[in-house]
């Protein structure tokens, strides 16, 4: 367990105060059951998200990096916390960026003026995941010491999604054996639901694409990939799809859903946050996880489980 970790500016980024509200409200929960402190960045913006990073990467490297400015500079913290995928990916991008490109120092340098604070400085805080959080803070053995309502007999497959592990350049801390994260097979989520009693259920699609960033533009094709992700879950014995990111969340919710009405494929597997399982496990209500926020009802499962 990590000291550094036990207190982190917390970044929600737009969408866990939009469709992954369950996920910063079980985020926030979790971390207060385990003693963690949580504070909000001040006056955060939007990353860039894809959106800005299509149209111009320079200009989506200045909106992460403010975020980080804010941080570090006018909140004195040393580490930022991204539970989204996005967001996480975007701020470490931004980060690489900085370090190793002057024309993005140049336009960080010239918007940050503009805007009126302070340029933010590659390597001036840590950017992790929530995953990192957690596993850092206060490892498996702690979560194994906090259990009150096991996790055992349920099944889960851990989908991280394509954003967490790439591109690899820009996770330089992962990779680097013992008990570092993987890009290739990345085992956080498994280690951690693992010590909450869960059964973790071998899942060859961990790192696929959810189809995301094609929903607006053909949602039969995102449709599809997460059908894909479902049926492969299901082929695997998995009750549960533990997720870590709102827009994977979300999409295989609403996918799952329209599967079964637009091309009558009906898949069992239920999905939840890593956070809402955590916290069921060491004893927090489903209703301040957010668990009645999520499309898929997980519920009738939950309490066959004693777990709600």
């Amino acid at each position: 367990m990590s000291a550094k970790y036990q207190k982190v500016g917390y970044y929600p980024g737009c969408a866990l105060e939009g469709t992954g509200h369950a996920y910063n409200r079980s985020t926030k929960a979790l971390g207060k059951k385990l003693g963690l402190d949580l504070v909000e960045v001040k006056n955060w913006n939007c990353c860039g998200a894809m959106e800005v990073k299509n149209i111009d990467p320079k200009l989506q490297s200045y909106l992460s990096s403010r975020v980080m400015s804010i941080a570090a500079n006018e909140m004195g913290l040393d580490t930022v916390m991204a539970p989204c995928n996005g967001c996480y990916h975007n701020l470490k991008k931004a980060e690489y960026d900085l370090a190793n490109d002057p024309a993005t120092i140049e336009t960080v340098e010239k918007l940050s003026g503009k805007a009126g604070h302070k340029a933010y400085q590659a390597e001036q805080v840590e950017t992790i995941h929530a995953l990192d959080w957690i596993k850092q803070a206060i490892g498996e053995d702690g979560i194994r010491e906090r259990v009150k309502n096991s996790l055992s007999g349920l099944k889960i497959a851990n989908y991280y999604g394509c954003m967490y592990t790439r591109p690899r350049h820009i996770f330089p801390e992962k990779d680097q054996g013992g008990d570092s994260e993987s890009t290739l097979q990345p085992h956080y989520m498994d280690d951690l639901l693992a010590a909450a009693g869960a059964e973790i259920v071998d899942y060859p699609l961990k790192t696929a694409c959810c189809g995301g960033a094609h929903t607006l533009a053909d949602s039969d094709i995102s449709t599809k990939l997460v059908l894909n992700l479902l049926r492969t879950a299901e082929t695997c014995g998995a009750d549960v799809i533990a997720t870590e990111c709102p827009t994977c969340h979300s999409g295989l919710e609403m996918h799952q859903i329209r599967a079964e009405t637009e091309f009558q494929q009906k898949t069992k597997p239920v999905i939840l946050y890593f956070t809402q399982l955590l916290g069921l496990a060491l004893g927090v209500k489903p209703k301040k996880l957010g668990i009645h926020e999520n499309i898929s009802d997980a519920l009738p499962l939950l309490k066959s489980r004693n777990l709600a």
